[in-house]
């Protein structure tokens, strides 16, 4: 079994882990998806025996909460899933209910808005390991998946490509940070105003390993030109919704079809971090198409974050 235990406290962002945990945890990732056909026989079914596990979800999620939840109970612990009417600095300070938490439980599972009162919650109980299940900012989960999902079809990722059509979001951010620091040269296409921040770029700039390059187009065929892999995403996330018919409008040329990947290498993947709008950012053909990883990519939402936790939480475990 692969070593389990990190040094870090939290996985708020990809930057939480340095290149040796993450490459670390993909491949712990790897290991408990090959033994999850043992069940209760497999070296980790009681690894977080005793450890108890909140949820505490501000944004709706199917993806997130289910693998959390089985990923949780797999590994023998015990999931605590908050009220809905438990949110951070509405009902009461976000640095209290993290306070309250640390008495009673070993980590949270959050899925907010704001990054930053994010890292304010985590801060402020030192006891408690705090997992980043989505927010304004970053989507690390979900790049493990993604990276782990790449791996199985590709093996090494050094040198590969990837483009990224749409809006610069939290998913695009944990991605270029993930694959700044896997060696992926990653291409954002996105309109003038929906770029990646620059705070992100510079962050995945700095961690950039094995001479990965982080390139930003405004054009979607220059950007998936050559691409191993086209990546999109919903173009309205959970808070926006107010300015759908905008976006609509913005990002109709970022559409990904037939044509576009057809402007990628040969045999380029397809890949969408869920929901989708058939018909919107992605063709139904494209999305139901033998070149579509993304239900990969959801199963493996479930493997890495079993691997995250194992990593957080777990002390010693054999195999």
């Amino acid at each position: 079994m692969t070593q389990l235990t990190s040094t870090r406290k939290d996985f708020l962002s990809i930057l939480s882990f340095d290149p040796v945990d993450l490459e670390r945890c993909l491949d712990l990732a790897a290991q408990v998806k090959a033994d999850r056909t043992l069940g209760r026989e497999a070296p980790t079914a009681d690894a977080l025996n005793g450890r108890h596990v909140a949820m505490l979800f501000e944004k709706a999620s199917l993806r997130t909460w289910t693998t959390f939840e089985i990923a949780i109970r797999e590994l023998g612990g015990s999931v605590v899933a908050l009220q809905p009417d438990i949110t951070l600095d509405r009902r009461e300070a976000a640095v209290d209910v993290a306070r309250s938490l640390e008495r009673w439980v070993d980590a949270v599972v959050v899925r907010t808005y704001s990054h930053r009162q994010l890292e304010e919650f985590a801060g402020a109980a030192p006891r408690l390991r705090v997992i980043n299940a989505l927010s304004d900012d970053e989507h690390p989960c979900q790049a493990l998946a993604d990276c782990l999902t790449l791996r199985e079809r590709w093996g090494s990722l050094r040198g590969r490509t990837v483009a990224f059509v749409g809006d610069g979001n939290n998913v695009a951010a944990s991605l270029a940070h993930a694959a700044a620091m896997l060696g992926v040269h990653l291409h954002i296409a996105s309109p003038e105003g929906y770029q990646l921040p620059h705070a992100a770029v510079q962050r995945a700039t700095s961690a950039a390993r094995h001479g990965a390059r982080l390139r930003l187009f405004t054009d979607g065929v220059d950007a998936v030109a050559g691409a191993d892999a086209v990546y999109t995403d919903t173009w309205t996330s959970m808070g926006q919704e107010a300015q759908t018919e905008i976006r609509r409008r913005v990002f109709a040329p970022y559409q990904v079809n037939e044509g576009l990947m057809a402007l990628a290498k040969p045999g380029a993947l397809f890949m969408h971090c869920l929901p989708a709008h058939r018909g919107e950012e992605v063709t139904a053909d494209v999305l139901e198409s033998s070149a579509s990883i993304v239900f990969d990519q959801a199963e493996n939402r479930l493997h890495c974050q079993k691997a995250l936790l194992l990593m957080l939480l777990a002390h010693n475990v054999g195999g």
